[in-house]
Formats: structure tokens, sequence, C-alpha cells
């Protein structure tokens, strides 16, 4: 990457100013070559631990590896000069104490490049978060349904629907917004909700599955073209139908190799005379 490309690249600082400017747009990358597409129209991209489901077939986002973000973190800062790119530091990697949470994020930021790094977690989290931010490393917060505590949160389900719940991810919010996080992604939380706490909080919500009010929204590209097809959340659009293009796409190889129509003879190479 050039100096001139580094310079122009979005900073979290940059993200953070957008708020009550305009919606921040952010979406998921896992590879090169969807980095290179995206690059051009978000203001930041998520390597999220999303990909253990989307590339690796996982039940859930609690069996990837910090080697897996790293890998999939370096190919996407390969494919990206704008925009800002955060890396999810994956279950287990953070949890246990702030300073193993220092220790994993300092791996990720050097080996990959990344601007940020984000973890999921409110109150408990607080501390870890501050420790992080007032020692160099910028952080994204997630607060309401957090799908890397699926196994006690019940599964994979809107949450704030009770006084008792609406209260904890409201004080979950405040907590990682004082803490000093950047923006906050907020999910799968009622819309109401959401929206009380995009106008609450110093930093800019991020929802998906939240409020149209939020500060920006994120989606799992896979999910919006129309590619992943396991389930479809409520809170998912599809912007394109990939899925049955390229099936249809496989199948037409298929045929012409059995058919013998591909290759060519102009997609060999021949001597020349």
């Amino acid at each position: 990457m050039s100096v001139q490309a580094m310079k122009r690249r979005l900073s979290p600082g940059n993200i953070e100013a957008l708020k009550g400017q305009r919606p921040i747009v952010s979406l998921t990358a896992y590879t090169t070559p969807i980095a290179r597409l995206l690059d051009p129209h978000v203001d930041f991209m998520l390597v999220g631990d999303s990909l253990g489901m989307v590339l690796y077939g996982l039940d859930s986002t609690v069996g990837v590896t910090l080697d897996m973000m790293i890998a999939h973190g370096q190919a996407v800062m390969r494919g990206s000069e704008k925009a800002c790119v955060v890396v999810d530091l994956p279950f287990g990697s953070y949890q246990e104490s702030k300073e193993q949470a220092f220790a994993t994020a300092a791996r990720v930021l050097k080996e990959t490049g990344c601007s940020a790094v984000k973890l999921e977690g409110g109150a408990e989290m607080a501390e870890t978060v501050d420790f992080l931010t007032q020692r160099g490393i910028p952080v994204l917060g997630h607060v309401g349904l957090m799908p890397q505590l699926v196994n006690t949160m019940g599964g994979y389900r809107s949450v704030g629907r009770n006084d008792k719940e609406a209260a904890k991810i409201r004080r979950d919010a405040k907590a990682i917004d004082d803490a000093g996080a950047f923006a906050i992604v907020v999910e799968g939380t009622i819309e109401p909700l959401a929206r009380e706490i995009s106008a609450e909080l110093r930093a800019p919500t991020i929802g998906i599955g939240a409020s149209p009010a939020c500060d920006g929204q994120i989606l799992v590209s896979d999910d919006m073209l129309g590619i992943f097809s396991d389930f479809k959340p409520r809170f998912v659009k599809h912007f394109a139908e990939l899925a049955p293009q390229i099936s249809a796409a496989f199948e037409a190889y298929a045929n012409e190799v059995k058919a013998r129509t591909f290759p060519g003879i102009e997609h060999t190479f021949q001597l020349k005379r």
C-alpha cells in the first residue's frame, strides 16, 4: 500500500466524528476481492467473526479462532485503501482479563495493519475497553444481542422486550460509551430502545436489526447479496439474489465440460508461428 493511500484511509476518529453529520455505512468483508469492491462505498468494513458461519459452516461464532481472524484481516487489508478496517476479537481471546485483551488486540493490529478491533460485552467489559483505549487501541463496542454469548442468551432472538432486559442494554451501552469506544454496534434490539440509546450516547451507534435512527448501519455482506441462505434474519434485506445466479453458472460450466464445448480452442495456448 502506498503512503498516499494510507493517508486517505478513514480512521476510527473519522467514524466517530460522523455522528450527527450523516449515516455511517458499513458491511462485513472477509476476502481481498470483496474488500476491493466494498472499499469505495463504505466508511468502515468489519472483518466479523460471522465468517465462522458464512465461510466455514460453523453453527455459531464461538468456534472461530484468532488465527482465522488474523488471516482474513490480512486479506481484507490487501484489498482496502480508503475504508477504516475493524477486526473482531474472537470468543475466548479477550474475556479472561484486560491484559489478555490487550495482548490479543495488539497482535491483531500488528499482524493485519487494521485500524481497530471489535469486542462484545457491556458493563462487564467496560474496564477492558478503557484499558485498551488508554493504550492506543481503538475499540468498536457491541451490545444488545451478542452472538458470542448465544449459548447463555437463549439463542438468536431480539432483546430488550422487558423492562429488566431493556435497562441492562441501556446500562451496557452507556458503560461502553463512557469507556471510550469510538462507536457501538447495537444488534437485535427492539426499535424504540435502540432509538433511545442512539440519542443518549456520545459515540455513534451502528445498527443491525435495531433502528433506522441509529447513526449507521451494518449487515453481513453475504446476507445482503443473497449468497448465504442457511437462514434469513428479519432485519436482512437482499439487495441482490446471487445464489441462484452462482448455481446456474456452476451448472452451465458442468454441462459444457461434459459436452466438451468448454474449453474451446480459443481458451488454449498454441505454438506461435
